[in-house]
């Protein structure tokens, strides 16, 4: 729960203004009754742990930022293809759950381009 009260976007005062109680408690169950928390956390422990950034791909990227995310573009071109980025003023860390409309919008109109 606190980091559902953390990382949610900032202008709910309580993180179940933002977020569903029930699908908060959802989400926390998947990870506690499957004991994926460690593994989840993996990529960020090894991303802070290293001095090797990922070599550059040419596969096209869409970076979608939503409110309170701190959008590091030039760390991310340096091993992206970035071919679509969008910034939102609503949801947070948890966007398909604060802002799904724009969460799910944002990927049509990515993938519509590469038709």
């Amino acid at each position: 729960m606190e980091k559902f009260k953390e990382w949610t976007h900032p202008s709910a005062e309580l993180p179940e203004k933002a977020i569903d109680r029930d699908r908060m408690l959802t989400n926390v169950m998947l990870y506690w009754l499957t004991a994926a928390g460690a593994s989840s956390a993996q990529l960020y422990y090894e991303s802070t742990h290293t001095s090797n950034w990922p070599t550059r791909t040419t596969v096209p990227t869409e970076v979608a930022v939503f409110a309170e995310d701190i959008p590091i573009r030039r760390f991310a071109e340096e091993g992206n293809n970035i071919v679509h980025w969008s910034e939102f003023d609503r949801g947070g860390h948890f966007a398909a759950m604060e802002a799904p409309d724009l969460l799910i919008g944002n990927v049509r109109k990515f993938f519509r381009r590469l038709r």
